[in-house]
């Protein structure tokens, strides 16, 4: 009895342990999966002081790519081709003009809008999520000691998981103990 309640519990635990990692895969899928995959967001760093005192240098922006775009909404666009910055992502706020002509975009710490007018074909996205100081975590991620730290993990839970393999079953280490007495 303890058995069969025991087994239809780690059968309820690893079906839901599934169902966690299929529900965090479509999360994913849906909301943050990169344009560079097929998807709506993009992933934009902060560096400069154009969009100061909300945005800092290091913070981390999630954008999402929409339908359209107005007035007011903070967007990430490439500069456009035929500049000699040409790729370069900027986040700025828009501040006029229309998906037709072009955004005239500026930062908050601005005087003057920018000189590139995107259009909605060069625009990556309108922010999502900001997450502050981003870059510490990054950092972290990148280091060699986390990196290590993180392969040395693998080894221990593989080396674990080939012990529980090894142990043999009572049914086998019978048979080897009559192989023996043979012997």
């Amino acid at each position: 009895m303890r058995n069969s309640v025991r087994a239809a519990f780690e059968r309820a635990n690893k079906a839901a342990g599934i169902a966690l990692v299929v529900a965090v895969c479509l999360f994913w899928a849906h909301y943050l999966r990169p344009d560079s995959l097929g998807g709506r967001a993009g992933y934009v760093l902060v560096s400069g002081q154009s969009m100061e005192p909300r945005y800092h240098t290091g913070d981390l922006v999630l954008v999402q790519r929409h339908a359209g775009y107005h007035v007011g909404q903070v967007i990430a666009y490439r500069v456009p081709k035929g500049d000699p910055m040409a790729g370069a992502q900027v986040i700025h706020r828009i501040i006029g003009g229309d998906a037709k002509h072009g955004f005239i975009v500026k930062g908050d710490n601005r005087t003057a809008p920018d000189t590139w007018h995107p259009k909605p074909a060069d625009i990556v996205g309108a922010k999502a999520i900001r997450f502050p100081d981003a870059i510490v975590v990054l950092q972290f991620l990148r280091a060699p000691f986390f990196l290590a730290l993180l392969a040395a993990c693998f080894v221990f839970v593989h080396v674990l998981s080939r012990e529980d393999r090894k142990q043999p079953t009572d049914a086998g280490a019978a048979g080897d103990e009559s192989l023996r007495e043979a012997a």
